[in-house]
């Protein structure tokens, strides 16, 4: 079936937006042109005929904020065609709709807050339909980015959840969460009491064997990743279970999970990690009790981000059974500044290079002392000529004769060779 084309015959322009701020020019036409395909991107960046601000551009020109970019003609959509790298947007159920609107705890230009309810995933995969990223529509008016998953939540575990309503927010909230400077504050009900009431678990994880990849284990042979949690104790029921605040330092999968059953005190709830053990008899929920309370994370506006999750319904109840009382429960931020694992990293390699570098100015240094003792031994220095010892008397020869002039010299074949004389 043919298709006839939009014409397209005018040069375009088009002013940078915020959301677009340090951007590449490749990732921006993905974004606002996506049927450009990067190959005539390209062409048209090495010809020349893309302009940022009237200068000629490479595909890897950094964007900012308010400079006007020249688009060529050409490359127009088909008409009835979808855009290439374009999402279909799937219609939602009203039930859909009305869930994604419960949700939300705050919403402004940038992003969205969510509190997750238990028992719904972040995410599709194998045998799951219904999940948050599949509720994102309900959030994009016509003509709208679609909103982005920044982070994620364990099926089981509810709270708070960050999306990103734009790109450029995206890439921002991303920034901040690998970064490690963002601040989860999560609560949690676990068996038993620890004896350290504000501890740091400090124990690497890897994947368990057998489990493809869906349980972590902690792993201390140096293949595991370095994963630190910490742990403030907020309340006691007795000796049968504690409501604990915990902090991941460090983001890996099921990480708090695994680090409260690997001291002895698994999440209530959690059977996975805690088998029968996990599980608290009478009135207590067999659900998982691990709540994202509360984030902490900059704004791309220069504000503050500040949200608190109330809990949902199991762990409320749970929570009066045992007598806590929930506004017991919001410490104030006292744990210490730490350093980013990649700082970390970082300071140690050029820690060890500076160490290599030590290493390898004594290796030359102690070399060329070798070499010069050597020299003194068995040779003469070179570019100097030698001369009589300091002391010795001069050595004596047959004198020439005085007014006597010298032999002429002679050339190979037996004459005198030429003087050379001086004008």
């Amino acid at each position: 079936m043919s298709r006839g084309k939009i014409p397209d015959d005018n040069v375009r322009q088009f002013t940078v937006g915020r959301d677009d701020a340090g951007a590449r020019l490749d990732r921006w036409f993905k974004r606002h042109l996506p049927q450009v395909g990067f190959a005539t991107v390209s062409r048209w960046a090495r010809t020349g005929q893309i302009r940022v601000d009237g200068k000629r551009a490479d595909v890897d020109t950094r964007l900012e904020a308010g400079q006007t970019l020249r688009v060529p003609p050409g490359n127009a959509t088909p008409v009835g065609a979808g855009i290439k790298g374009q999402r279909v947007r799937k219609p939602l159920t009203e039930e859909q709709i009305a869930l994604a609107e419960s949700m939300v705890l705050e919403k402004d230009r940038a992003a969205i807050v969510l509190n997750k309810p238990p028992g719904l995933a972040t995410q599709g995969g194998s045998g799951t339909h219904e999940h948050v990223d599949g509720l994102l529509d309900a959030y994009a008016a016509d003509g709208e980015p679609r909103p982005r998953l920044v982070h994620r939540l364990d099926k089981d575990t509810s709270g708070v959840l960050l999306i990103a309503r734009t790109p450029g927010s995206a890439a921002f909230f991303s920034k901040h969460f690998s970064g490690r400077s963002a601040r989860k504050i999560y609560w949690a009900l676990v068996v038993g009491v620890p004896e350290v009431k504000d501890g740091l678990i400090e124990l690497p994880l890897a994947k368990q064997p057998g489990t493809g990849g869906e349980k972590m284990m902690v792993d201390e042979s140096g293949q595991g990743q370095s994963a630190r949690s910490r742990y403030r104790v907020i309340s006691r029921a007795g000796n049968s279970a504690s409501w604990v605040e915990l902090q991941p330092l460090t983001g890996r999968t099921h990480q708090l999970r695994v680090h409260m059953a690997a001291i002895g005190h698994p999440i209530v709830g959690d059977g996975k990690y805690g088998g029968q053990a996990a599980f608290l008899t009478g009135t207590i929920s067999r659900k998982m009790h691990l709540h994202a309370r509360r984030l902490r994370i900059e704004h791309p506006e220069g504000d503050l981000i500040d949200v608190t999750a109330p809990l949902p319904a199991h762990f409320a109840a749970s929570m009066a059974s045992l007598g806590f009382y929930e506004e017991d429960g919001d410490l104030p931020l006292e744990a210490p500044k730490l350093v980013p694992e990649k700082t970390m990293q970082k300071r140690a390699a050029k820690q060890h290079a500076k160490e290599y570098r030590k290493e390898r100015r004594g290796e030359r240094r102690k070399r060329a002392d070798n070499e010069k003792g050597a020299g003194s031994a068995g040779r003469k220095p070179t570019g100097k000529r030698a001369g009589p010892t300091k002391g010795a008397p001069p050595k004596k020869g047959p004198a020439k004769p005085a007014g006597k002039p010298a032999a002429p010299r002679r050339a190979p074949s037996g004459k005198p060779a030429p003087r050379t004389r001086k004008d």
